[in-house]
């Protein structure tokens, strides 16, 4: 056998917690499925509801008694490991895109989200990243505006006014 076999499984940073959580989620799904219509019988609506979240409760349970069992693995800082910086800046940017969303409308923060995010994780040209960007808000707007509809926040562009008008083209 190899050796990555024959070495004991080291635990990281936040492993013991997210395993713990696991099994809180996993019994509170089982609670949520019981409510559905309790355990009166196997046909009954709860039931399979009722299976799957028993199977997830012990199997969550198995994996955080195995974690429990692992050492700690040395020299690795839960900051670096489960929230590198590139992490927490991108997670900053989707705050902002957020809290603006509902200001500056769908459009407009949307691309300003797209070009900032994709230049500052590929770094490329800003004709690459202005392209590239203008194509997935256009794509994305077409299925979502268009295609199924959806009222997205139209914030300082006058963005129903501009449909009417093109629609009118067509009139």
């Amino acid at each position: 056998m190899s050796s990555q076999f024959s070495a004991q499984k080291t635990r990281k940073p936040g492993e013991r917690l997210f395993c713990f959580l696991l099994v809180l989620g996993s019994v509170y799904l089982f609670w949520q499925a019981y409510k559905i219509s309790g355990f009166s019988e196997l046909s009954s609506p709860g039931a399979f509801p009722l299976a799957a979240s028993a199977v997830m409760i012990l199997a969550s349970c198995i994996t955080f008694l195995n974690t429990l069992k692992s050492p700690a693995v040395e020299g690795m800082r839960f900051k670096d490991h489960c929230l590198p910086p590139i992490v927490a800046i991108v997670m900053t940017l989707i705050l902002v895109y957020s809290v603006i969303l509902e200001s500056l409308g769908f459009i407009l923060s949307s691309f300003a989200f797209l070009f900032v995010t994709i230049q500052f994780l590929y770094r490329r040209s800003l004709m690459y990243t202005l392209s590239i960007s203008l194509l997935a808000l256009i794509v994305v707007y077409i299925i979502f505006r268009l295609v199924f509809q959806v009222v997205l926040p139209e914030g300082i562009v006058p963005e129903r006014e501009i449909l009417s008008s093109i629609k009118s083209l067509w009139r």
